[in-house]
């Protein structure tokens, strides 16, 4: 690996040493700095010999290496791959991750040796100091610390806002690195941890973060310390000593502790409701209500009622689809055992090797190890992640596609560092150290949880995200509480009936108060005598609030509850809407929102199928001035006009064409590129029979109008495809592809044909294509016709 490339910020001749920071310190910190430079001096020869020590257990292990010559017969040269990403097979990574491992928590990995010690003095990575913890150690304390939920994580926020020292940030360490899972000589628990102190803060950044909600109870307390993660291979000990997330699942939208609070916020976002709940409140008061002090509260809590049954057994509903996914069962490798195992997605852990079969959705996030196609290769369909049904190529590193066995699987010692978990689908970056040796992880090794395998019998991968660290759930969103247009229109309504109420109660108030002051004298048996006039005008208006309050009908909310929760029955039982070729019927969310489907005006697609059948197919073509089709209309017979052949041939005259016309090489090189210059996958079904899996729906009709013709493509390797041709197997080496795209609107394929010779396949827009060739040629004047013909026909 070059140095230049791993290390791109260095660029001095010398070394330079990043603990010896005595001239960059701050005159208060020098006297530190010695002290550290003290113990690195006096721990130096103590922490060779145990490099030594590892070296040596490491050499007479039986590990099993990948990278001995014995594993690896052929070439350790890479192939090219031409459909797959390179950016990862380079010698290095200049991303921010590399970034963070070098300037961070570089790793000291592989076997130790004197290349090793050189590599970290000349780019300046000093011997560690032996007061420092293990870098496990170190994970769970700061797991415990920040622990946010507790009176410790509170008293660490505080501690860290004020910059107070506990006993742990001054105090010895009370862990060593003897306590280390793998023993007190394993070479990746060596750590650099950087010792200067962070930047003085004035007093307003500090109270801003002691009182920062989000930050006092940031639910991704693992993620905050800003170093990569690490995942041991086959050490399920040191794995969950860093407190990773579990693979539990959980989409509903309320828990035991949420929904009382969340359901009443839902419910009395509801103008109605709010209504009746300050008329409920106002017949609480004595001398005020004209009627039964629980006439609308015991009507309000049967609306309450109705409304929270409908949303407990909605909520049931997807609480039963969780535990449905979480008890699915996986392969799961026993590093005791050294057999695969059947376990629960929920038990599956970080850092757990998973066997996963043809036809199976993936648990978690998983790195790629090996797979039972050639050079590790595999197919992913990820129609649950972005809706697209053709299959994905990824394909395994070439010194982990070797280990086919549980038993090799078992024998390998080693680390992933990983980027955090996020929420983009398309990039990943890692590195992967296998038995002393580093490798670069990218998007091609990744594979993620919704996913499907499909046309590859097995594969074999580690998880390193789990849960909702997944990049599926990181996407997902918080089942959200949604107001109908309905509703806000019936809000609003409320308003309107506020004000007539409230302006009635008013005018009678008033007009009572004007009737007390005329006709006080003959009012005598109502004993008003010295009655407050203002405290009886706000009183009347109370009473007559309640008495006008039918204004609302409250029986109209329990009937609009009742009908959205039937209506969604009858959309999940309508046979119109049910798909049975995958025995699909319609599924309701949620009946909160049925009405709102009787409002859409506009659907706006990106591409057509998701709005027709999106079904293809290869009905006629244009080759060599001859325009052939399945079936000929009457008036579409082929014929001589002025010496000029116009019409349609079927498709068997092709086949003669092919054989005996003049124009039999244009005819086999048109159907060579149909079968050739794509990126379709093959998938072989149990029957033998073929079905090809294609990123649009015209690339593969294409692909099966030339197997109908007689040029079938069936297989697919990494820098090659094979097609048969009358029954004769012929092999194309793809040198460089560059597949369609809306910018050239095209797609261009390079490969060694099996005579030799090297041919450009080029398949595009018509007006692309046609843009491109000679002046001369004389069979673009016929296919523009035949072209013009193609589109009035359709």
């Amino acid at each position: 690996m070059s140095r230049n490339n791993r290390f791109p910020y260095q660029e001095h001749h010398e070394p330079i040493n990043l603990l010896d920071m005595d001239e960059l310190a701050p005159p208060s910190q020098q006297h530190q700095q010695q002290n550290r430079n003290q113990n690195q001096n006096q721990n130096q020869n103590r922490n060779q010999n145990q490099r030594f020590q590892s070296q040596t257990s490491l050499n007479d292990s039986a590990l099993f290496d990948p990278f001995s010559e014995d594993a690896h017969p052929t070439n350790a040269n890479s192939v090219y791959h031409p459909y797959l990403n390179q950016q990862a097979t380079q010698s290095t990574q200049s991303t921010d991750l590399h970034n963070t491992v070098s300037r961070a928590d570089p790793f000291e990995v592989g076997n130790p040796s004197d290349d090793d010690d050189e590599i970290f003095s000349d780019h300046g990575l000093s011997e560690i100091d032996s007061t420092n913890q293990t870098y496990l150690d170190e994970q769970r304390r700061r797991r415990k610390q920040q622990s946010s939920k507790g009176i410790r994580g509170v008293y660490n926020q505080i501690r860290d806002t004020f910059g107070i020292k506990s006993y742990d940030d001054v105090g010895p360490s009370s862990h060593h690195n003897s306590n280390a899972p793998n023993g007190p000589s394993d070479p990746y628990d060596d750590i650099i941890h950087d010792h200067r102190p962070p930047p003085d803060r004035d007093i307003g950044d500090k109270m801003r973060n002691l009182f920062d909600v989000r930050r006092l109870f940031n639910k991704n307390k693992n993620e905050d310390d800003g170093s990569p993660r690490v995942i041991n291979i086959n050490d399920n000990t040191s794995n969950q000593l860093l407190g990773y997330m579990d693979n539990h699942i959980s989409t509903t939208k309320y828990n035991a502790f949420t929904f009382v609070p969340k359901f009443l916020f839902q419910q009395f976002s509801k103008y109605a409701n709010l209504f009746f709940l300050f008329t409920s409140a106002i017949q609480q008061v004595p001398g005020v209500t004209p009627t039964n002090r629980f006439t609308t509260i015991l009507t309000l809590g049967v609306v309450l009622m109705v409304s929270a049954i409908k949303e407990i057994s909605e909520d049931l509903k997807r609480g039963a689809s969780d535990t449905e996914l979480n008890k699915s069962k996986v392969e799961v490798l026993d590093p005791v055992s050294g057999q695969y195992t059947v376990k629960k997605w929920i038990n599956v852990k970080v850092g757990d090797i998973l066997k996963i079969n043809n036809g199976e959705p993936l648990p978690a996030d998983l790195i790629l190890l090996s797979s039972s196609e050639p050079e590790g290769l595999c197919y992913i369909e990820t129609a649950n992640l972005d809706g697209e049904t053709n299959l994905k190529i990824k394909q395994a590193r070439e010194e982990t596609s070797i280990l086919m066995s549980p038993q090799e699987l078992i024998r390998c010692q080693g680390k992933i560092l990983s980027e955090k978990p996020n929420s983009s689908l398309y990039t990943y970056e890692g590195t992967l150290f296998l038995n002393g040796h580093e490798m670069p992880l990218n998007p091609d090794q990744m594979l993620l949880r919704g996913a499907n395998l499909r046309n590859t019998n097995w594969i074999q991968g580690i998880v390193i995200f789990t849960g909702h660290e997944t990049k599926l759930m990181r996407n997902a969103t918080a089942t959200p509480i949604k107001t109908t247009d309905v509703e806000r229109i019936i809000n609003l309504q409320i308003i309107a009936l506020f004000g007539i109420l409230i302006s009635l109660a008013i005018v009678s108030a008033l007009g009572d108060v004007l009737n007390l002051k005329i006709s006080g004298d003959s009012l005598g048996y109502l004993h008003l005598d010295g009655t407050n006039k203002v405290k009886l005008f706000f009183s009347d208006i109370l009473t007559y609030w309640i008495l006008f309050s039918n204004l609302v009908p409250i029986s109209l909310f329990v009937t609009v509850e009742i009908v959205k929760y039937y209506q969604a029955y009858l959309i999940g039982s309508d046979l119109d809407m049910y798909y049975e070729t995958t025995d699909t019927p319609t599924v309701v969310r949620t009946s909160s929102l049925v009405e709102e489907l009787g409002q859409i005006q506009y659907i706006f697609s990106d591409k057509t199928g998701t709005l027709t059948c999106n079904i293809m197919e290869f009905k006629t073509c244009s080759i060599g001035g001859r325009c052939y089709i399945d079936e000929i209309p009457e008036d579409k017979q082929a014929t001589m006009v002025d010496g000029i052949e116009m019409g349609y041939y079927k498709f068997e005259q092709l086949q003669q064409d092919l054989a005996e016309s003049r124009n039999k090489n244009v005819i086999d090189e048109f159907l060579t590129l149909l079968a050739a210059c794509h990126t379709v996958i093959p998938e072989i079904k149990e029957d033998g029979s073929i079905k090809y899996q294609a990123a649009s729906p015209d690339e593969g009709a294409l692909v099966d109008g030339a197997a109908s013709l007689g040029y079938k493509f069936h297989t697919r390797k990494p820098s090659s495809i094979t097609i048969s041709v009358k029954g004769q197997d012929l092999t194309y080496e793809l040198l460089n592809i560059c597949e369609f795209n809306s910018t050239r609107k095209r797609m261009s394929a390079l490969f060694r044909c099996p005579d030799g010779s090297i041919r450009l396949y080029v398949k595009g827009a018509d007006t692309v294509i046609l843009s491109r060739l000679s002046e001369n040629n004389e069979f673009v004047d016929a296919t523009t016709k035949h072209l013009e013909d193609f589109a009035v026909e359709v």
